[in-house]
């Protein structure tokens, strides 16, 4: 059971054998919350296929801003942490899809059983990371243009979709900004 995930493609086939007792198949639409912050993060959920998620960090203003898009390369939730723990950030489905899900709880013991699946796990959490402080870096260098147009590009390959549905205010809150800015950015994207 690894079909459209390449977190789960990756995995020798005895190691996915032992995932594939726990793993559920479900398909989400666009804008379903997984958890917010502070709830227990039950499940690790796997975009497949065409299907993104997100972690959007809320500001006390009220403003949530999108810190990290997961697509069919990852998982958000349960990834490294022992069992069921809180959650830092909201994480939502951007692009409605398939999910492979799998409980915290029997990941960790999937983890403790294959050295492959949690090496597998923690490598990809370091290479989260690491899209987080490249998106550090781009949001305070780069025009609120630039930075969209790197997200549609991101989401593109992710997908592998041409074609990417959002609304203004999606892409406003993904951003950080007003809706009427986000407009402006989409009929620049369109004139050019």
């Amino acid at each position: 059971m690894s079909e459209g995930s390449n977190l789960l493609a990756a995995l020798r086939e005895e190691d996915r054998a032992v995932l594939d007792p726990y793993m559920e198949k479900c398909e989400f639409p666009s804008g379903h919350v997984f958890y917010e912050p502070g709830d227990t993060v039950d499940y690790c959920h796997l975009p497949c296929g065409h299907a993104l998620g997100s972690f959007y960090v809320l500001l006390e203003s009220g403003v949530s801003v999108e810190t990290v898009m997961v697509g069919r390369e990852g998982a958000l939730g349960g990834i490294v942490s022992q069992g069921n723990m809180p959650a830092y950030a909201r994480s939502c489905v951007m692009h409605e899809g398939e999910f492979y899900r799998i409980s915290a709880t029997n990941l960790e013991k999937a983890k403790s059983h294959s050295i492959n699946i949690r090496h597998l796990f923690a490598r990809y959490a370091d290479c989260l990371m690491a899209q987080v402080f490249q998106s550090v870096a781009c949001n305070a260098i780069h025009t609120i243009e630039q930075r969209a147009a790197k997200w549609l590009c991101a989401a593109v390959e992710r997908t592998g979709d041409s074609e990417i549905a959002m609304t203004q205010e999606q892409l406003a809150s993904m951003m950080g900004i007003g809706r009427s800015y986000a407009s402006r950015v989409i009929q620049r994207f369109k004139a050019d």
